[in-house]
């Protein structure tokens, strides 16, 4: 039986996804196990993906990675906010159980388990794009380069936040634009969208910005042939459910003690005073500028002069003055906005520095190896270079160098602004201009670890920047 135009259409695209998904997890486990395997170590934070994963654990910054964390006998404890890696590290331990791991955290499944979801993302972006079959290879392999780079590709076995925070946003850019599909692919893209907003949104307390972000994308991808007020609805219903679950599973975890006692709902609140703390004395306060004339500014006595440029955790910080207690309400967000806002060159500076921090890529405490390896202390695993060792030789440039990205960005999202490609290249670059101002005005320490988000999410743009050269003229091919 002679097969019809659509149904030979449906065959090739489930081809397509196959192909690219074998290959991609092929690619990926390989990239993860072969000769050993990589992930990302500790910084010292870990505890609370570890903590959401049912597993107790106080460890500081450690130079080695562990593969593997046991249930203690010590008392369980409660994520004081939400990762969404402790889902995947939940699930890691569960399917470790099925193996006989009693209940045993291994960081081999849970990067296994990563690597299927981004094989799955990449395969969801290149079945959303309306281009021919080669344009769409060139797409996964420039995408698999991205996401397999050693700056980025040891989060998805890590106890840290950033891991989920990429493959969410791949996830979501792939939602994007299977939603704007005709027929059943439209309503596949809303549900990827809503698993790839849930992941990204709630990766890390810097990523609940994205929220409002991928709302307004929703709202403005057309799902496939939906009208009138299908389509509104549709749309509402996806936003609707990642609000909901992100209201859920906030509003479930621990109270957060703040450093000066009080108890707050509110995620991160633990965090706050600290990281207001080291943005005043290692962005503002930092002994290179009038310090007398800042902590006038600030609202804070002279005396703290003698800890500029000193953080949370330094040996002699001011937080351990006598007169800190009085002055506590100085460590507030609206001081340090309005200090910025009435300093713009002060301003300039730190987002020079925190550009060339985004385009470093990889901190070089996190190491790569487990201590059996062999491998001197926070060791590096260099496999795929490619794209953050590009970034790295233009990073001393600063802003100079970033800046150009953002307008290469922004000048492709306006030439396709009629079409869902446009959709999700603007939701890249407010991503990515949103993580990089959170990042380098609220807290002044792990510069480069926190810039990851904004870089993974520019670095996916120009990816996808590269199909109106791919493409040229042609009209899409794809339905």
């Amino acid at each position: 039986m002679k097969l019809e135009a659509p149904d030979r259409q449906l065959g090739a695209e489930a081809r397509l996804g196959i192909g690219v998904f074998g290959a991609s997890l092929a690619l990926f486990v390989v990239r993860f196990l072969v000769p050993r395997p990589i992930a990302m170590s500790n910084n010292g934070d870990g505890g609370r993906v570890l903590c959401g994963a049912g597993i107790t654990w106080k460890g500081l910054p450690e130079p080695f990675v562990h593969l593997a964390y046991a249930p203690t006998p010590s008392a369980p404890c409660r994520p004081t906010y939400l990762l969404t890696q402790s889902w995947l590290a939940d699930l890691a331990v569960r399917i470790g159980r099925l193996m006989g791991l009693q209940g045993t955290l291994s960081l081999v499944v849970l990067g296994l388990l990563s690597s299927v979801i981004a094989a799955a993302a990449v395969t969801a972006i290149v079945l959303g794009l309306p281009h021919p079959r080669r344009t769409r290879l060139f797409v996964a392999a420039g995408l698999l380069l991205v996401v397999a780079d050693s700056a980025f590709f040891g989060y998805f076995a890590a106890i840290l936040g950033e891991g989920t925070a990429f493959l969410g946003l791949l996830l979501a850019v792939g939602g994007l634009l299977l939603t704007a599909r005709e027929g059943r692919w439209s309503y596949a893209g809303m549900a990827v969208t809503f698993a790839g907003g849930v992941l990204a949104v709630n990766a890390k307390v810097q990523t609940l910005t994205i929220l409002p972000i991928l709302a307004v994308a929703i709202l403005l991808v057309r799902p496939g042939t939906l009208r009138g007020a299908r389509r509104w609805a549709s749309a509402v219903l996806v936003i609707g459910a990642i609000g909901a679950v992100t209201l859920y599973a906030q509003q479930s975890v621990e109270p957060a003690r703040a450093p000066d006692g009080t108890y707050s709902e509110f995620p991160g609140d633990d965090s706050r005073e600290i990281n207001v703390f080291n943005s005043i004395f290692l962005n503002i306060v930092d002994g290179r500028h009038d310090t007398q004339a800042d902590l006038a500014e600030l609202g804070l006595p002279p005396s703290f002069a003698q800890y500029a440029g000193n953080g949370w955790w330094h040996p002699h910080p001011a937080r351990i003055d006598p007169l800190y207690p009085g002055y506590r309400d100085r460590m507030s967000r609206g001081n340090v906005v309005a200090y910025f806002a009435h300093h713009p060159g002060r301003t300039l500076e730190v987002l020079d520095r925190a550009a060339t921090d985004q385009l470093t890529a990889r901190p070089d405490y996190l190491g790569s190896f487990d201590q059996e390896a062999g491998f001197p202390p926070h060791a590096q695993e260099h496999r795929v270079p490619v794209v953050s060792w590009l970034t790295s030789l233009i990073s001393p440039l600063g802003l100079f160098a970033l800046a150009p990205l953002w307008l290469l960005v922004l000048s492709r999202t306006w030439v396709q602004r009629r079409g869902p490609l446009g959709v999700v290249l603007a939701f890249l670059l407010a991503v990515s201009l949103t993580q990089f101002g959170t990042a380098a005005l609220g807290d002044g320490i792990e510069g480069v670890k926190h810039q990851s988000v904004a870089l993974f999410a520019l670095l996916t743009a120009l990816t996808l920047c590269g199909l109106r050269r791919l493409t040229g003229r042609q009209q899409p091919t794809v339905p």
